[in-house]
């Protein structure tokens, strides 16, 4: 016996056998598998049962679409107005059963002199921290709280980026809203995601994948689409039933001045019902047109525009050819002028190249392409024709090519540079050129710098840091060797700076064999490196590392002990041996070579 399916399910495979153009089966492309199976995060009744006779005729199954001028909402769980109802904000157990362990996270805003809780998550929120209460209420009701500071600046960032991203997939209109609203516009894009139950499904998914709680509701106004998500039941309103879909909510979910809501509570008036009933004439002279102007357009019956999320096109120059080209003399004159295009778009734009890539069109259907990298933004001209000139002789015109493309691949925002005059014969040189020469010819993951950190373990006191970055005060620079050995400055060692330091440190130590030493703390007088054997003259140690048992319980009675040895044909080595020699717990007494000297 078959189960049954749920309503949602039910509702967007009646729309997908009466609206799709192209019959779907039902099935997921590949690589969607996260969205065939139910998600925790997503209820699967997201949307009531509201579809009937909607988008489609019931008596005739072939009837065409209906327009709908409506948008859909999508509300984040971390939303600064009125918190999602539990069955659709992200789930999370209540707070009797979170234990000694749960820590409430809010993150905390500046509003004139009062710091306030911006957001708060589900489990701050089933505790009664509501955002807009000040912090230090907070915390004098909880202790343990988490608190961050908010970045609206951010958050208004990612909510662009999701609004082009849906905007590149979904529907072509999508509008921002405050700072947790999304109106999408599926006028004659429903159709093409298999109807707007399927579609609002497949978009609550798609959220959840990524970290979303949401709530879509579906409506023929944008203002009846605000109110549902935010205030009713998050579903799909029936075309032309936006008013009684709102009558029950409160009037606040009208979009209006909170005095003006204030003020109605206190004449009686709680539901957008009441409001719709009475005259509109004493409400405009009483409260003004705004109030009067959101009813009526969450009613439809005066439009609401939106101002839609326009995407940036990709920035690309095109030169075309009459008859194909196929000379290194022609491509690097038309090169040239690609490029000065390319400088004078971006200037146009306040951005810089940090990627580029020039593609050459062959007359038999076969592209050439170069990749350029750049560590920092840039539109300088002459730089960019300087590194893709280069990289000429890589192309193979073969009979001809018919046109050359250069497109922007990845940019960052450049401002105005000012134009500085270097007198000073010791100031700094720009590395910049230098690194973008040899990264056209090396690649980028081949030079990195050196930047030190706080740890007393050798290998551990060094990290990869980009190439421009600047140096910590007083650490050396670092370079890597033909056979890629950290070489290393004293500066770079927090520990024992008097100890002179080898000069290559490899990037992981190497075990010795056949070592002859006296225990408990003498230098070997033979050992066998890379399968040479090396007879002491000199030695000098031992110099102990302890292993870093604040970080890593099983160095807690680690015993380095590192001694700087000299063999027979003058090559001196940093040797350390594992234990202090007393103590089985500090290691097994094993050798290994960890640098080497000049």
């Amino acid at each position: 016996m078959q189960a049954p399916l749920d309503p949602l399910t039910e509702a967007a495979a009646r729309e997908q056998q009466h609206v799709c153009s192209v019959p779907r089966g039902g099935g997921w492309r590949p690589g969607a598998r996260w969205a065939r199976d139910g998600d925790p995060i997503v209820p699967k009744q997201i949307l009531p049962e509201l579809v009937s006779g909607r988008g489609t005729s019931e008596a005739g199954g072939g009837a065409a679409p209906q327009a709908r001028n409506g948008g859909a909402s999508l509300i984040a769980a971390a939303s600064r107005g009125t918190p999602p109802p539990s069955s659709f904000a992200r789930r999370s157990p209540s707070p009797s059963k979170l234990g000694e362990d749960f820590r409430p996270l809010v993150t905390s805003i500046r509003n004139g002199g009062r710091i306030e809780i911006a957001a708060a998550c589900p489990g701050a929120q089933g505790l009664g921290l509501q955002p807009g209460m000040a912090v230090t209420q907070a915390r004098a009701q909880f202790r343990g709280l988490d608190i961050r500071p908010a970045d609206p600046e951010g958050d208004m960032a990612a909510l662009r980026g999701l609004a082009i991203a849906l905007a590149r997939r979904w529907t072509p209109t999508v509008a921002i809203e405050g700072m947790d609203t999304l109106f999408l516009d599926l006028t004659g894009v429903a159709h093409l995601h298999g109807g707007e139950a399927a579609m609002a499904r497949r978009l609550c998914r798609m959220l959840a994948r990524f970290g979303f709680a949401s709530r879509v509701a579906i409506a023929d106004t944008p203002g009846a689409a605000w109110a549902l998500a935010h205030h009713g039941e998050a579903g799909i309103c029936a075309p032309g039933a936006q008013g009684e879909a709102i009558a029950p909510l409160p009037i606040e979910a009208l979009r209006i001045d909170p005095r003006a809501a204030e003020l109605l509570h206190r004449l009686g008036v709680t539901r957008i019902g009441q409001l719709a009933e009475m005259p509109r004439a004493p409400l405009v002279r009483r409260f003004g047109a705004g109030l009067v102007t959101q009813l009526e357009r969450a009613m439809g019956r005066l439009p609401e525009p939106l101002h839609p999320v326009i995407p940036p096109e990709p920035i690309a120059v095109i030169q075309r050819f009459a008859e194909p080209i196929a000379t290194p003399e022609a491509i690097a004159h038309w090169l040239s002028e690609l490029v000065t295009r390319l400088a004078d778009a971006l200037a146009a734009q306040g951005l810089g190249a940090t990627r580029i890539e020039l593609v050459a069109a062959r007359v038999d259907g076969v592209p050439q392409r170069i990749r350029a990298g750049l560590a920092r933004p840039s539109r300088d001209p002459a730089h960019l024709l300087k590194l893709l000139s280069r990289r000429i002789e890589d192309v193979e015109p073969g009979y001809g090519i018919d046109s050359l493309a250069l497109h922007l691949r990845r940019a960052d925002a450049l401002g105005a540079q000012p134009m500085v005059e270097r007198l000073d014969e010791e100031a700094a040189p720009d590395l910049a050129p230098l690194v973008d020469t040899l990264a056209t010819r090396i690649g980028t993951g081949a030079m990195w710098r050196n930047a030190p950190v706080e740890s007393d373990v050798p290998e551990r006191s060094v990290a990869r840091a980009p190439v421009l970055d600047p140096p910590a005060r007083g650490a050396a620079r670092g370079r890597i060797d033909a056979v890629g050995q950290l070489d290393r400055s004293p500066a770079l060692h927090p520990w024992h700076p008097e100890w002179p330091k080898p000069a290559r440190l490899l990037r992981r130590p190497e075990r010795l064999d056949h070592v002859v030493a006296e225990l408990p703390d003498h230098a070997p007088r033979r050992f066998t490196w890379r399968g040479t054997a090396h007879r002491v003259v000199r030695a000098d140690g031992p110099e102990r590392v302890h292993g870093e048992w604040w970080k890593r319980d099983i160095e807690r009675h680690s015993v380095r002990d590192y001694f700087r040895v000299e063999d027979d044909m003058g090559c001196r080595y940093w040797l350390f041996r594992k234990g202090d020699g007393e103590r089985a717990a500090t290691g097994d007494l094993s050798w290994y070579l960890h640098g080497v000297f000049g």
